[in-house]
């Protein structure tokens, strides 16, 4: 196992609890995105079929509040680490939120999709987008009305899965922030590290479902305990 000054490429899994204090709401929580909505009633490829109406005006609703919300404490740390850090880095977000991007990430692969981005069926063809699908425009590209939000939904395979493999067959630390170790593939992300011997690191509010298999975790609100995470990493 790596010592931490042994350590040159890191991947950093981030969760909903990383945007949760910028007032986006996480998964799972009580009060959470999914309090108003069945699961197979928004985010499978068989609630669009049934009712893309519905479907289309939850994420423009998702959309419209994601850009009314602002980078925190924790984005702004790891947007430092993605500047200042001379090795490999790969941030895995499972956010659908482009608040890394908007703190100055760079190194950030969205395996879950992005809000802000259409998808068009049709031609395959993904567009920044930032209004609204209910009324099914047409596509920028190809001019068919075949856009959907570009987000993975349950049952669909998560995006440039071979590259964070690959990423982590590399690694010497793997951190996972804010996340509930409840969804995979994400959540099997610390046991194929594991199995590579890469040093892990846990950071959340409360143990998650896979906090056993850590080497280490820190328990705490993201925007207390990335940051000296981030200074600590830097100054090694």
């Amino acid at each position: 196992m790596a010592a931490m000054t042994d350590i040159r490429n890191i991947v950093v899994l981030t969760g909903a609890g990383v945007s949760a204090e910028s007032g986006i709401d996480t998964f799972r929580d009580a009060g959470g995105l999914w309090e108003q909505h069945r699961v197979e009633d928004v985010a499978t490829p068989e609630a669009f079929e049934r009712d893309p109406e519905l479907v289309l005006r939850f994420y423009d609703m998702r959309r419209e509040a994601i850009q009314q919300k602002h980078p925190n404490a924790a984005h702004e740390a790891l947007a430092r680490l993605d500047r200042e850090w001379e090795g490999g880095l790969m941030i895995v977000t499972q956010n659908v939120d482009d608040l890394h991007e908007r703190a100055g990430a760079r190194r950030v692969v969205h395996m879950h999709g992005t809000h802000l981005n259409a998808w068009c069926t049709a031609c395959d063809v993904r567009s920044p987008w930032t209004g609204t699908l209910i009324e099914r425009p047409a596509c920028p590209d190809c001019g068919e009305r075949s856009l959907r939000p570009d987000v993975v939904w349950f049952g669909e395979m998560p995006y440039r899965m071979d590259e964070i493999f690959a990423a982590l067959r590399e690694a010497d630390l793997f951190v996972s922030i804010g996340t509930s170790g409840a969804v995979y593939p994400a959540a099997g992300f610390v046991r194929n590290a594991n199995d590579l011997g890469v040093r892990t690191l846990e950071l959340n509010l409360e143990p998650s479902q896979g906090s056993a298999w850590f080497d280490e975790s820190r328990h705490g609100p993201a925007t207390q305990v990335v940051p000296p995470w981030v200074d600590e990493i830097l100054a090694a």
